[in-house]
Protein backbone atom coordinates (compact mmCIF):
# COMPACT_ATOMS: atom_id res chain seq x y z
CA UNK A 1 0.00 0.00 0.00
CA UNK A 2 3.00 2.73 0.98
CA UNK A 3 4.43 1.71 -2.37
CA UNK A 4 1.80 2.40 -4.35
CA UNK A 5 1.46 5.94 -2.39
CA UNK A 6 4.90 6.59 -3.08
CA UNK A 7 4.72 5.82 -6.97
CA UNK A 8 1.37 8.18 -7.53
CA UNK A 9 3.44 10.99 -5.27
CA UNK A 10 6.08 10.44 -7.76
CA UNK A 11 4.51 10.22 -11.00
CA UNK A 12 2.81 13.61 -9.63
CA UNK A 13 6.37 15.15 -9.10
CA UNK A 14 7.13 13.93 -12.61
CA UNK A 15 4.19 15.19 -14.62
CA UNK A 16 4.32 19.06 -12.08
CA UNK A 17 8.09 18.41 -14.05
CA UNK A 18 6.98 17.99 -17.23
CA UNK A 19 4.22 20.79 -17.26
CA UNK A 20 6.90 22.97 -15.51
CA UNK A 21 9.50 22.29 -18.02
CA UNK A 22 7.60 23.67 -20.64
CA UNK A 23 5.53 26.29 -18.46
CA UNK A 24 9.21 27.90 -17.49
CA UNK A 25 10.45 28.01 -21.43
CA UNK A 26 7.46 29.77 -22.70
CA UNK A 27 7.77 32.32 -20.23
CA UNK A 28 11.27 33.18 -20.91
CA UNK A 29 10.32 33.09 -24.50
CA UNK A 30 7.58 35.68 -24.26
CA UNK A 31 10.42 37.61 -21.87
CA UNK A 32 12.70 37.59 -25.05
CA UNK A 33 9.92 39.08 -27.05
CA UNK A 34 8.67 41.76 -25.00
CA UNK A 35 11.16 44.63 -23.88
CA UNK A 36 9.77 45.78 -20.74
CA UNK A 37 10.08 43.47 -17.48
CA UNK A 38 6.99 44.86 -16.20
CA UNK A 39 4.88 44.09 -19.37
CA UNK A 40 6.06 40.66 -19.52
CA UNK A 41 5.00 39.78 -16.19
CA UNK A 42 1.84 41.15 -16.61
CA UNK A 43 1.36 40.04 -19.64
CA UNK A 44 2.44 36.11 -18.41
CA UNK A 45 0.50 36.78 -15.22
CA UNK A 46 -2.87 37.69 -16.88
CA UNK A 47 -2.77 34.65 -19.29
CA UNK A 48 -1.98 32.46 -16.70
CA UNK A 49 -4.98 33.32 -15.25
CA UNK A 50 -7.37 33.44 -17.90
CA UNK A 51 -5.95 29.23 -18.83
CA UNK A 52 -6.26 28.61 -14.89
CA UNK A 53 -9.90 30.09 -15.15
CA UNK A 54 -10.39 28.08 -18.23
CA UNK A 55 -9.42 25.23 -17.31
CA UNK A 56 -10.79 24.71 -13.82
CA UNK A 57 -14.30 25.93 -14.83
CA UNK A 58 -13.95 23.82 -17.61
CA UNK A 59 -13.05 21.00 -15.67
CA UNK A 60 -15.80 21.50 -12.93
CA UNK A 61 -18.71 21.81 -15.67
CA UNK A 62 -17.81 18.61 -17.79
CA UNK A 63 -15.76 16.59 -15.44
CA UNK A 64 -13.92 15.60 -18.45
CA UNK A 65 -10.49 16.53 -17.26
CA UNK A 66 -8.78 14.04 -15.04
CA UNK A 67 -6.27 14.69 -12.33
CA UNK A 68 -3.20 13.84 -14.03
CA UNK A 69 -4.03 16.74 -16.78
CA UNK A 70 -5.20 19.03 -14.02
CA UNK A 71 -1.70 18.48 -12.04
CA UNK A 72 0.41 18.70 -15.27
CA UNK A 73 -1.04 22.21 -16.78
CA UNK A 74 -2.54 23.81 -13.36
CA UNK A 75 0.40 23.19 -11.14
CA UNK A 76 2.99 22.29 -13.40
CA UNK A 77 2.14 24.66 -16.42
CA UNK A 78 0.36 27.30 -15.25
CA UNK A 79 2.17 27.80 -12.06
CA UNK A 80 5.40 28.22 -13.88
CA UNK A 81 4.50 30.08 -16.51
CA UNK A 82 3.33 32.60 -14.28
CA UNK A 83 5.28 34.26 -11.42
CA UNK A 84 4.46 35.92 -8.67
CA UNK A 85 7.89 36.46 -6.93
CA UNK A 86 9.05 38.39 -10.61
CA UNK A 87 5.67 40.60 -10.10
CA UNK A 88 6.82 41.54 -6.80
CA UNK A 89 10.26 42.28 -7.32
CA UNK A 90 9.39 44.31 -10.48
CA UNK A 91 6.59 46.03 -8.49
CA UNK A 92 9.49 47.03 -5.65
CA UNK A 93 12.20 48.43 -8.27
CA UNK A 94 9.74 50.51 -10.12
CA UNK A 95 8.65 54.01 -9.03
CA UNK A 96 5.88 54.34 -6.40
CA UNK A 97 3.41 56.04 -8.33
CA UNK A 98 4.00 53.07 -11.49
CA UNK A 99 4.59 50.81 -8.99
CA UNK A 100 1.00 51.32 -7.51
CA UNK A 101 -0.64 51.40 -10.92
CA UNK A 102 0.92 47.75 -11.81
CA UNK A 103 -0.01 46.48 -9.16
CA UNK A 104 -4.10 47.43 -8.94
CA UNK A 105 -3.67 46.70 -12.95
CA UNK A 106 -2.14 43.24 -12.48
CA UNK A 107 -4.78 42.26 -9.48
CA UNK A 108 -7.85 43.43 -11.38
CA UNK A 109 -6.53 42.18 -14.75
CA UNK A 110 -5.77 39.12 -13.62
CA UNK A 111 -9.37 38.66 -11.94
CA UNK A 112 -10.79 39.84 -15.12
CA UNK A 113 -8.58 37.22 -16.61
CA UNK A 114 -10.12 34.62 -14.65
CA UNK A 115 -13.77 35.81 -15.34
CA UNK A 116 -13.18 35.48 -18.86
CA UNK A 117 -11.72 32.07 -18.96
CA UNK A 118 -14.81 30.85 -16.41
CA UNK A 119 -17.28 32.49 -18.70
CA UNK A 120 -15.31 31.17 -22.04
CA UNK A 121 -15.64 27.56 -20.40
CA UNK A 122 -19.66 28.03 -20.17
CA UNK A 123 -19.77 29.45 -23.47
CA UNK A 124 -18.03 26.32 -25.06
CA UNK A 125 -20.03 24.25 -23.18
CA UNK A 126 -23.34 25.71 -24.80
CA UNK A 127 -21.77 25.48 -28.06
CA UNK A 128 -20.49 22.34 -27.57
CA UNK A 129 -23.24 19.10 -28.92
CA UNK A 130 -23.29 16.69 -25.71
CA UNK A 131 -21.65 13.40 -26.49
CA UNK A 132 -24.04 10.34 -26.60
CA UNK A 133 -23.50 7.98 -24.06
CA UNK A 134 -22.77 4.52 -25.66
CA UNK A 135 -24.58 1.70 -24.36
CA UNK A 136 -23.44 -2.08 -24.54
Amino acid sequence: MAHSRTLEHLEAMLVVGIGGFGGSNLRYAVELFVPSSLAATALVNVLGSLALGFLIYESRLTGTISETSRTLIATGFIASFTTYSTFVVDALTTTPALAVGYIIGSYALGFGAVLVGREGARWLRSVTPPTPEVSD
